[in-house]
């Protein structure tokens, strides 16, 4: 029973990020985290890193002071660093590798939740400043990207 527990703690924390994400994507780094996020928006040669990238290590931070607790007797913050740890796995691998391509893997990725999610970050990303954004979120797309890609796919 214990382990169902604990599948269900890293479940509702993956979950749950994505509300997270989109709080901080929103009033953080459309906010007051502008000046380490703006450079993901502006036209740039391509290059390895950019100061977007920080975000990697701060959101890492509550995982491994999760982990670090939690490992002690295995106990829930352990669950929640692996929920935690998984999302940010996921977002990378939807944000870095399938939409902004920064490494040349996922070229090949086409369904209706793929086509979705792109076309909400490509208008996410039509805003250079941080106001009037939209699609703060990361692995759900609003429902009219879903239905306007269909609608396209006929």
């Amino acid at each position: 029973m214990t382990w169902f527990i604990n599948i269900s703690i890293t479940i509702i924390t993956f979950i749950t990020m994505e509300g997270t994400a989109w709080l901080a994507h929103k009033y953080l780094m459309h906010g007051l985290l502008w000046n380490l996020h703006r450079d993901h928006h502006e036209p740039h040669e391509e290059k390895v890193f950019e100061k977007n990238d920080y975000f990697f290590v701060i959101f890492a931070l509550p995982a491994i002071i999760c982990f670090y607790i939690g490992f002690i007797d295995f106990s829930f913050p352990l669950w929640i660093g692996l929920g935690i740890t998984l999302y940010g796995l996921a977002y990378f691998f939807i944000h870095d590798l399938f939409i902004h391509q920064r490494l040349k893997v996922l070229r090949k990725a086409d369904s209706v939740y793929f086509r979705a999610i792109r076309k909400a970050h490509k208008m996410h990303h039509k805003h250079l400043g941080p106001q009037n954004g939209e699609c703060f979120g990361m692995l759900w797309a609003p429902l009219k990207y879903f239905k306007d890609v269909k609608k396209h796919a006929q």
